[in-house]
């Protein structure tokens, strides 16, 4: 499993090794001592998975009182995923970082992406449809639900948007403007 850093403090690409033949292939995609020592966590309790289609835009969501680490997996398809700070103690606080992010990266391994606890997140699909499994390391908490604006001006994310109009649900279109919003 190789662990690399990425331009926002915390956040990890993780590509797990694959072990082929002419049947195919197989991979260990999480092993809870492996992440252990890698410095990952390997106390998730949910497993979530949602299927999307193009122009889908989820997000940006975070928890308050039960915040949720994510480990991010594209099954199919093709998204663009994007973490935002908001840990007010960290040096990358208010900033975002986008990945592009398919079952296989350009070099044909696994990829997800690890997200700890105090980021907000959200993904737009850039493919015909896209199914994407995360795995959390605390449960939904309703009562915590936050969402900030996917457009918010202060954040000023770069979403690829060419010739896609996102469809957004009226929850996340109702989100707060970063400025407004209630941070951990």
């Amino acid at each position: 499993m190789q662990v690399l850093d990425t331009a926002l403090c915390d956040v990890k690409l993780i590509s797990p090794k694959r072990f082929g033949d002419e049947r195919g292939w197989f991979a260990e995609v999480f092993n809870g001592e492996r992440f252990a020592a890698a410095g990952l966590p390997a106390g998730f309790v949910q497993d979530n998975q949602s299927f999307s289609s193009r122009g889908v835009l989820r997000g940006l969501h975070y928890q308050l009182g039960r915040p949720q680490g994510k480990l991010v997996r594209v099954l199919s398809g093709h998204i663009w995923d994007v973490a935002v700070d908001l840990r007010r103690d960290s040096p990358d606080f208010g900033r975002w970082a986008g990945f592009d992010l398919k079952p296989r990266n350009g070099a044909g391994e696994l990829e997800m992406l690890w997200i700890p606890e105090g980021f907000a997140h959200g993904f737009l699909v850039l493919s015909e449809t896209a199914e994407v499994l995360y795995k959390t390391t605390d449960l939904y908490h309703p009562a915590g639900e936050r969402c900030i604006c996917w457009d918010d001006p202060t954040l000023g994310i770069a979403w690829p948007l060419e010739g896609i109009t996102p469809s957004v649900s009226a929850k996340d279109a109702a989100g707060s403007l970063f400025a407004d919003a209630e941070l951990p």
